[in-house]
């Protein structure tokens, strides 16, 4: 891959590159690691994870995809299991207010990160699960001005409480085996709400803590273990998920909030109201407006220690933990009398050790290394062993640019100073897919540097632009589809040039694009047309002056080509990063030049001897267009752009040379019609030269026989130029 990067011409600097899969690199995420663990930010605990079961690991929230796999596209199970998390929700409101900040991110990105953090106000309150011991089911709920139209209450299948009730269930298997179903379907369609709402009654019943009245207690496969309390108050007359599943097994319905304008009855019910309005049939409380009443219900909640106001996320702990052998060690060593104990920093790294098979049997690869597992603990010395997870190698890529400052360092994973230097990064290229995983992952690493005192920032980059994807017969390429097509192929018959040309000119860099060969050939034959011109040309125009001012029109309109070509590729690589319009631009500048030429009688087409003279004039204007060209397009085609500026007499090559400026005055039309106005009526247009002065623009208007027919008899009061784009005769 390094070898293709080079082919293809990618200036990146070498003598920075960084593996994150060496000790030497590594050993940096342990240390981060074990300064998180010190801070509490790294924790381990049991949990219901996304198990998959081809890559036999686990999964992170963010790494499901619509109830798949991330990296193999695999159906994801669930499985409860001891994880390492990071506290990211420690930064949950700080990452969800940064948003605000990000001003040059794409507002689908900035979205789709609100959206996973998923910051809601509101209550937890507590119902009570009947019984022989009244053991608390906690909700939260962000509308609690409908708790007078709670009728059930829907626990999910992960709820520590299923398995309880399970067990004095009258078929306990059966309950089982219907919460397990529950727990394998897709945890994508659970949380959105798109899959068909299930159920069942598990016989129990819970007291509503506002009205005293015992409802009816559910498992249903919508709701989370992680997302919330995994319980939730079931108001099927404002809320339109518990609405289609009240409506489904018959539940009652009461509706305890009405809208201002139209009053809802229990008869008219058909789709939840979901709005705010007025209380109803929520007795002390009836007739509030639902803002004043959610106040007000809350602190009665919290006096009388039912419940209190609360604040909730979407985003959960990033589970970190992974039963992979290529990942960074956890540093951690498990004693029976010490318990869970950090390798000492002077013991860094943890190195993988040297595995020549692997079992596949689900556990950690280094589980099966008895050197590696055990070990002695560094407190008590007596025999412990290894942590043998590896960290999700999104570890690696969520601090890898600040490495970049400094990759050598060997005391820290880099010099405070470096980095204040070089970031936060200006401009960041990568795929959306990476909106909810490596962009928010980096994010939460920046600011816990930040808070271990190793940059000043908050925020990682300040510029993001998502590119899409090339596609091959309508898929992502992959060698498992058998539709890659290998760069080094394209190279050898075209070159590197033509591939970058056509990936840059094919769409803009955020769309997906579909690979074909045809558009391939179409930039190969464009760089052909390039070589054409220029070659034959570079020697003959070489010495040529600067343009005069004594050019006639085809040259002074081939000069403004020139210009308008260079202001609109300068825009369209910065700030716009419109690449496809900016090849579009040096496409036209070349068939301007073509013309040019075959008016000129010198280009490739004319039939004039290439040792014949060129006019002056026109030479300075070829010199002055043609190494424009070849600047512009050095960024598209370094190869092609080197080769042509050698051979206009350039040897230091092109990375000495400065960025063609704009100029102005040449852009710009050489005449412009400019109206003249008497007394705020148009009574002619003049057209003059670009640039004509105010004063000769005045003297121009008065003698104009149009408006000395307008002026006969009046007196002249003022005459108002208007930056030479109107001129205003103010007579009396």
């Amino acid at each position: 891959m390094k070898g293709q990067l080079q082919r293809l011409g990618i200036s990146y600097a070498w003598e920075r590159e960084i593996a994150t899969c060496l000790p030497n690199y590594y050993h940096w995420n342990q240390w981060i690691f074990l300064k998180m663990f010190e801070r509490g930010l790294a924790y381990r605990r049991r949990s219901t994870v996304n198990w998959c079961p081809s890559c036999l690991t686990v999964l992170a929230n963010e790494q499901v995809i619509e109830g798949q796999c991330w990296r193999c596209s695999s159906e994801v199970d669930a499985r409860a299991l001891e994880q390492w998390f990071f506290r990211i929700t420690a930064y949950a409101d700080q990452l969800l207010d940064g948003l605000d900040r990000l001003t040059e991110w794409p507002e689908k990105v900035l979205t789709m990160q609100r959206n996973w953090i998923g910051r809601s106000e509101g209550a937890r309150v507590q119902f009570l699960l009947t019984g022989d011991t009244a053991v608390p089911i906690e909700v939260f709920t962000t509308r609690l001005d409908t708790i007078y139209g709670a009728t059930f209450i829907l626990l999910a299948p992960e709820h520590p409480l299923v398995e309880e009730i399970a067990t004095t269930a009258n078929e306990p298997e059966a309950f089982r085996e219907r919460v397990r179903r529950f727990r394998t379907q897709d945890r994508t369609a659970r949380l959105t709400g798109d899959i068909e709402k299930e159920g069942f009654d598990t016989g129990r019943r819970a007291t509503n803590p506002f009205t005293g009245e015992d409802v009816q207690v559910w498992v249903a496969n919508f709701v989370l273990g992680d997302y919330g309390t995994g319980a939730v108050m079931g108001v099927p007359a404002h809320d339109q998920r518990d609405c289609e599943f009240a409506q489904k097994y018959n539940l009652p319905v009461r509706v305890v909030v009405q809208s201002d304008e139209d009053a809802t009855s229990l008869s008219e019910f058909e789709d939840a109201y979901v709005g705010s309005g007025r209380l109803v049939a929520s007795e002390e409380f009836s007739g509030l407006p639902s803002a004043e009443a959610r106040a007000l219900m809350t602190q009665v909640a919290t006096d009388r220690k039912i419940g209190e106001g609360a604040v909730q996320y979407r985003l959960k702990d990033w589970g970190i933990s992974r039963q992979r052998y290529w990942g960074t060690p956890i540093p951690i060593i498990h004693c029976e009398s010490c318990g869970l104990v950090p390798v000492p920093y002077d013991k860094l790294p943890v190195e993988l050790p040297d595995v020549t098979a692997f079992s596949g049997r689900g556990d950690s690869p280094l589980a099966q290394v008895p050197e590696f597992v055990n070990t002695t603990c560094p407190t008590c010395g007596t025999d412990a062993r290894r942590e043998t997870d590896t960290m999700d190698t999104f570890v690696d890529s969520s601090w890898y640019y600040y490495r970049y400052c400094d990759p050598h360092n060997k005391a820290l994973p880099f010099d405070p100073e470096a980095v204040r230097y070089w970031t936060p990064v200006d401009f960041y290229s990568g795929g959306v897919e990476h909106a909810i995983l490596h962009l928010i992952y980096s994010r939460f690493f920046c600011r816990v540097m930040r808070d271990l005192g190793l940059v000043e920032h908050d925020e990682p980059f300040t510029r993001l632009l998502t590119q899409g994807m090339v596609l091959k017969d309508g898929a992502v390429m992959s060698k498992s589809k058998g539709n890659v097509v290998d760069p080094d192929d394209m190279m050898a018959t075209y070159g590197a040039d033509t591939l970058r040309l056509y990936e840059m000119f094919v769409a803009p860099p955020e769309k997906e694009i579909e690979w074909t060969d045809t558009g391939l050939e179409g930039s190969f034959r464009f760089l052909s047309r390039v070589w054409r011109l220029v070659e034959p040309l570079a020697a003959r125009v070489r010495d040529a002056g600067q343009p005069s001012a004594n050019l006639d029109d085809t040259e002074r309109a081939m000069r403004r080509k020139t210009n308008e070509t260079i202001q609109r590729v300068s825009r369209d690589l910065d700030p716009r990063v419109h690449l496809n319009t900016a090849v579009s631009a040096l496409m036209e500048l070349v068939n301007d030049l073509y013309v040019f030429c075959d008016k000129a009688g010198c280009g490739p087409r004319a039939r004039q001897s290439e040792t014949s003279d060129i006019r002056p004039e026109t030479a300075a204007v070829l010199r002055e267009a043609i190494e424009a060209l070849v600047l512009l397009m050095a960024p598209f085609t370094p190869h092609l752009a080197e080769e042509l500026w050698e051979r206009l007499g350039y040897s230091e090559g092109l990375i000495a040379a400065q960025w063609p400026k704009f100029d102005s005055s040449v852009a710009g039309p050489d005449t412009v019609v400019v109206p003249v106005q008497v007394n705020g009526k148009v009574r002619a247009r003049l057209t003059v030269d670009t640039g004509r002065s105010d004063a000769d623009l005045e003297a121009d208007a008065l003698v104009d026989p149009q408006v000395q027919g307008h002026l006969a008899g009046k007196t002249i009061v003022k005459v108002i130029v208007a930056r030479g784009r109107l001129v205003n005769v103010v007579t009396k």
